[in-house]
C-alpha cells in the first residue's frame, strides 16, 4: 500500500454513499481523485479538508481500488470566497479552466502556483475580478505553451509601431501588418505593456500593477479570446444558481 504526502487544493467534490465523499485534488504533480470516507459526518476530521477550494497538506494512501485520504492539515480555506457570491462565481470559473487543462501524473507546479495566487487575489483584495481573471488567463496560456509573441511584430518582425494583437499569428503586430489582419484588434500602449508584464514578470508579482478601466477592458478582451482560441473552447463566467 503506497503512501503519498502532498500539498494540494480541492477542485471538485461529490457525495458518495451516506457519509463519504469523492474529491479531486490538484497537486504539484497532477490531479488525484480520492475517496474521503466519513468526511460528511458532523465530527469528521476530514470535513473542512474536503471542501471545495480547501488548500492543505494531505496524507493519501493507495487502496485496493482507489486513493483514500487518511488525514490533512488545512492551510487555507479562502473564507472570503465562500461568503461572497461574486467571488465564488469567479473562483468557480477559473477552477473549471484548471480542471480542463490538468491531468494525472503531470507537472502542474506552475499551474497550482498561479491558481493559488489568483484565488488569494480574489479572496483577499478588492481588485476588479475581471482584471484578476484576465491576468490569470494570459499567464495560464503561457504556462500551457501558448506564449504570445510580445517583443516584435508577429508578421514582419519590426519592433516599432506595435499597435495590434493578432489571434491568427499569436501576438503583437505593427500598424501596417495589423491593418491587414482581420483577426487582429487594436490596443493601446498601456495594454501592450500590461501583456508584456504578465508574460515576463516573476510568478509572485504578476498582479502587482494597475491600468485604467479602458485598458482593463482591452486586456479582458485579449485574454478571453486568446485562451478560448488556444483551448478551442468558449469559457463564460456563469451564474452559479
Amino acid at each position: 500500500m503506497g503512501i503519498i504526502k502532498t500539498k494540494g487544493i480541492v477542485i471538485s467534490e461529490s457525495n458518495m454513499n451516506d457519509f463519504d465523499k469523492m474529491v479531486t485534488i490538484l497537486t504539484p504533480n497532477g490531479k488525484i481523485g480520492c475517496a474521503a470516507k466519513g468526511a460528511r459526518k458532523p465530527k469528521s476530521m476530514l470535513m473542512a479538508a474536503t471542501q471545495f477550494l480547501c488548500f492543505g497538506e494531505y496524507l493519501i494512501y493507495n487502496g485496493a481500488s482507489s486513493y483514500n485520504i487518511n488525514s490533512c492539515d488545512t492551510i487555507e480555506i479562502f473564507y472570503n470566497i465562500r461568503t461572497d457570491l461574486d467571488k465564488l462565481k469567479y473562483a468557480a470559473h477559473i477552477t473549471k479552466i484548471i480542471n480542463d487543462v490538468t491531468d494525472e501524473h503531470q507537472n502542474t507546479y506552475k499551474i497550482l502556483q498561479l491558481f493559488l495566487n489568483t484565488l488569494y487575489m480574489i479572496s483577499e483584495t478588492d481588485e476588479d475580478l475581471d482584471f484578476i481573471v484576465s491576468i490569470f488567463k494570459i499567464r495560464l496560456s503561457c504556462i500551457l505553451g501558448f506564449m504570445p509573441i510580445i517583443n516584435r511584430c508577429a508578421r514582419c518582425g519590426k519592433n516599432e509601431e506595435i499597435k495590434y494583437f493578432s489571434f491568427e499569428d499569436n501576438g503583437f503586430k505593427c500598424e501596417a501588418c495589423g491593418r491587414q489582419d482581420k483577426s487582429a484588434i487594436r490596443i493601446n500602449n498601456s495594454t501592450i505593456n500590461a501583456i508584456r508584464y504578465i508574460v515576463l514578470s516573476d510568478a509572485k508579482k504578476i498582479f502587482s500593477f494597475n491600468i485604467s478601466e479602458d485598458n482593463k477592458k482591452e486586456l479582458e478582451i485579449v485574454a478571453k479570446l486568446y485562451l478560448n482560441d488556444k483551448l478551442d473552447k468558449e469559457y463564460k463566467i456563469e451564474d452559479l444558481f
